[in-house]
Protein backbone atom coordinates (compact mmCIF):
# COMPACT_ATOMS: atom_id res chain seq x y z
CA UNK A 1 0.00 0.00 0.00
CA UNK A 2 3.02 2.77 0.55
CA UNK A 3 5.20 1.77 -2.42
CA UNK A 4 1.43 2.61 -4.35
CA UNK A 5 1.03 5.93 -2.89
CA UNK A 6 4.80 6.83 -4.06
CA UNK A 7 4.50 5.33 -7.31
CA UNK A 8 1.01 7.58 -7.83
CA UNK A 9 2.71 10.96 -6.01
CA UNK A 10 5.57 9.99 -8.63
CA UNK A 11 3.26 9.66 -11.72
CA UNK A 12 1.39 13.23 -10.63
CA UNK A 13 4.65 14.83 -10.72
CA UNK A 14 6.05 13.34 -13.55
CA UNK A 15 2.47 14.36 -15.49
CA UNK A 16 2.98 18.15 -13.58
CA UNK A 17 6.51 18.65 -15.22
CA UNK A 18 5.96 17.42 -18.87
CA UNK A 19 3.71 20.48 -19.23
CA UNK A 20 6.71 23.00 -17.92
CA UNK A 21 8.31 23.08 -21.28
CA UNK A 22 8.90 26.74 -22.70
CA UNK A 23 7.68 27.26 -26.22
CA UNK A 24 9.19 30.49 -26.43
CA UNK A 25 12.13 31.56 -29.42
CA UNK A 26 15.67 30.56 -28.16
CA UNK A 27 17.88 33.80 -27.46
CA UNK A 28 21.11 34.23 -26.72
CA UNK A 29 21.50 34.65 -22.35
CA UNK A 30 22.31 38.23 -21.73
CA UNK A 31 25.64 39.33 -22.37
CA UNK A 32 26.47 36.04 -24.43
CA UNK A 33 26.36 36.31 -28.45
CA UNK A 34 26.10 33.81 -30.82
CA UNK A 35 28.61 32.32 -32.38
CA UNK A 36 30.72 34.02 -35.28
CA UNK A 37 29.79 33.37 -39.27
CA UNK A 38 31.20 30.53 -40.39
CA UNK A 39 34.15 30.78 -43.12
CA UNK A 40 32.36 31.82 -46.63
CA UNK A 41 29.28 32.77 -44.98
CA UNK A 42 27.84 36.84 -44.62
CA UNK A 43 25.60 36.19 -41.96
CA UNK A 44 25.42 34.18 -38.50
CA UNK A 45 23.33 31.08 -38.14
CA UNK A 46 20.14 32.04 -36.38
CA UNK A 47 19.57 29.67 -32.92
CA UNK A 48 17.46 27.54 -35.00
CA UNK A 49 19.76 26.66 -37.62
CA UNK A 50 22.05 26.19 -35.18
CA UNK A 51 19.94 23.48 -33.43
CA UNK A 52 19.07 21.61 -36.70
CA UNK A 53 20.94 18.48 -37.50
CA UNK A 54 23.01 17.81 -40.11
CA UNK A 55 22.88 14.22 -42.23
CA UNK A 56 25.90 13.32 -40.83
CA UNK A 57 25.06 14.03 -37.60
CA UNK A 58 21.86 12.18 -37.54
CA UNK A 59 21.70 9.46 -40.12
CA UNK A 60 19.29 7.73 -41.70
CA UNK A 61 19.03 4.06 -41.02
CA UNK A 62 18.10 1.08 -43.00
CA UNK A 63 16.04 -1.47 -41.65
CA UNK A 64 16.72 -4.85 -43.45
CA UNK A 65 15.21 -8.01 -41.91
CA UNK A 66 16.73 -10.87 -42.49
CA UNK A 67 14.77 -13.36 -44.39
CA UNK A 68 16.58 -16.29 -43.51
CA UNK A 69 19.79 -17.42 -41.69
CA UNK A 70 22.90 -16.80 -43.79
CA UNK A 71 26.35 -18.01 -43.20
CA UNK A 72 28.43 -15.59 -41.88
CA UNK A 73 31.93 -14.84 -44.23
CA UNK A 74 35.34 -15.63 -42.53
CA UNK A 75 36.46 -12.50 -40.52
CA UNK A 76 40.79 -12.66 -40.98
CA UNK A 77 40.65 -10.19 -37.47
CA UNK A 78 38.79 -12.72 -35.42
CA UNK A 79 41.77 -14.45 -33.78
CA UNK A 80 41.85 -16.57 -30.47
CA UNK A 81 43.12 -14.55 -27.23
CA UNK A 82 46.41 -15.12 -27.11
CA UNK A 83 47.51 -16.83 -24.12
Amino acid sequence: MRNSGKLLIGAALAVALAGCGQTADLKPRAGHLLPVAPLGRDTKPSPTELLDLKPQAAPERTVELRKRSEDRADDPYDLPPEG
